[in-house]
């Protein structure tokens, strides 16, 4: 990483969202990112994802995914999904074969399959939480951490900028971490 690359973090990102980068290099600029704390994590978040050859790049922006929402440390929406109307809602992952997306991405990027996940979101809706959030230490930094309630699945939390994130989603077994940036759309209630 160059000295640039710690100056200017969100122009990289903004950079990298557009063209791609690798896993390494998305790696390497992860660790220069500070941690972020519980906090800074609450409120409304528009998702979206950084190319970086992994099998997810782009599935779940393809199936309609908004984003993320941190009530508190205890109510946490993981998966936000948009309707074609606008409405924004929840989703609960624990049904999800996560596994098994990974071993055949290419199901899912289907027509036949983005239309039997849309037409299977009424039953997977959900107004309860279905993770939490922590303080962990990964990669030897101490950063808010999404604990799935269901799934083996971290996503660990580094700041680029007040408004911005990005998110490594760590899955046991998964070989290379997916990556996706987090942009606040609500904010902290009375910030």
């Amino acid at each position: 990483m160059t000295e640039n690359v710690r100056q200017q973090p969100p122009a990289w990102l903004r950079e990298r969202a557009a063209r791609g980068t690798t896993t390494a290099e998305a790696l390497a600029f992860f660790d220069t990112l500070a941690g972020v704390t519980l906090d800074a994590c609450i409120g409304r978040w528009r998702g979206s994802g950084l190319p970086t050859g992994h099998p997810l790049d782009g599935l779940l922006e393809a199936l309609g995914w908004y984003g993320k929402e941190f009530v508190d440390p205890e109510t946490v929406h993981p998966l936000l999904f948009q309707a074609h109307g606008g409405q924004v809602f929840a989703l609960d992952p624990a049904p999800v074969p996560v596994q098994q997306i990974l071993r055949h991405p290419w199901l899912m990027r289907s027509r036949a399959s983005r239309a039997a996940f849309t037409a299977a979101q009424p039953l997977l809706r959900t107004t309860k939480p279905k993770a939490r959030l922590r303080r962990t230490e990964h990669r030897g930094v101490v950063s808010a951490t999404m604990i799935y309630d269901a799934l083996p699945i971290l996503d660990i939390f580094r700041e680029v900028d007040q408004a911005t994130l990005l998110g490594l989603m760590d899955l046991r077994d998964m070989p290379q971490p997916f990556f996706f940036i987090l942009r606040r759309v609500v904010p902290v209630p009375g910030a």
